[in-house]
């Protein structure tokens, strides 16, 4: 087991939850963040060293650290995909896990990390319709699969430094804490939730707990490596998912948001690759690494959670 870990983007959902699970085990934890008198309050505990994301880190950092965990990136979601937002993206991915790498490179070989769990995103295979796809398949096409193509090949270069890499390739997360769930669940209690499009489209998701615990798999377990679909073994489509939190909530979902509306109020660039892509990733691999899912099924997940 790691006895200490260094998170990037670790004022995130994901990265707060995980230095509290590391934490709560004894793992010392420190962050690389952008403001430190900021992210203290979410990091209790944590050592804490400031960082632009742009620059490499001083090795300093890396001091005593077994495993990097490297969960920095701007929402994907969060602002209309003008070219500086794209460009934006891909800076805070692909130039920041560049940067993380060149910080590594200038530690003298025996003091690394042994291990980099990098994030990446189902988004990697394209929109793949009703094709099954495991890890073992191609990168697809368009501008989340090449932003994450590449996010995955700058960290690939870790390998070079001798230490072990594993690419989490995550669908949705759901929590109670936020996420796509806390956005979506105020239209759905009020009875005008609804499918997307067609609702045909295949969602891939993950309960937080289950993401938080295959991170520490990764860390904890020295023959995992390369990429592992951070879903649920049971895909579902927008459409099931729906039908699904209704039940759940108890609330109807019969109305839906058109195609059209979407492309209208996002741009069809970014509609069309973020709501309205399909990947019915299935977690092959993850499975095949010995993990243990605790949620691996969507009603039960979403009972507990709402």
């Amino acid at each position: 087991m790691a006895e200490r870990v260094l998170i990037t983007g670790a004022t995130g959902l994901l990265g707060t939850a995980l230095a509290a699970s590391c934490a709560r085990d004894g793992v010392a934890v420190a962050a690389l963040v952008r403001d430190v008198a900021r992210a203290a309050p979410k990091l209790p505990g944590a050592t804490l060293h400031a960082w632009d994301g742009k620059s490499a880190p001083p090795a300093a950092v890396f001091e005593g650290v077994d495993v990097v965990v490297n969960l920095g990136g701007e929402s994907i979601g969060g602002k209309r995909w003008s070219d500086a937002q794209k460009q934006c993206l891909r800076q805070s991915r692909v130039e920041l896990t560049r940067a993380l790498i060149d910080g590594l490179r200038a530690v003298v070989g025996g003091r690394r990390p042994r291990a980099l769990v990098q994030a990446s995103g189902v988004a990697f295979y394209g929109d793949r319709g009703d094709d099954v796809l495991t890890e073992t398949s191609t990168v697809g096409t368009g501008f989340l699969a090449e932003l994450a193509r590449d996010w995955e090949a700058e960290a690939g270069k870790a390998t070079e430094l001798g230490l072990r890499v594993v690419l989490l390739r995550s669908g949705l997360v759901l929590a109670r804490e936020g996420g796509f769930l806390a956005k979506i669940l105020p239209p759905f209690r009020l009875g005008v939730g609804g499918h997307i499009g067609t609702g045909k489209q295949w969602l891939p998701w993950i309960h937080l707990e289950d993401e938080i615990a295959l991170i520490r798999h990764a860390m904890a377990t020295d023959s995992v490596t390369g990429p592992l679909n951070a879903v649920a073994p049971e895909p579902v489509t927008n459409a099931e998912f729906t039908t699904v939190l209704g039940r759940v909530l108890r609330r109807p979902t019969v109305l839906s948001v058109p195609s059209f509306a979407l492309r209208l109020a996002l741009g069809g660039e970014m509609a069309g690759q973020l709501m309205l892509a399909s990947q019915r990733a299935m977690p092959v691999r993850t499975l095949d690494s010995g993990f243990k899912y605790r949620h691996p099924l969507l009603e039960p997940t979403l009972k507990q959670l709402v």
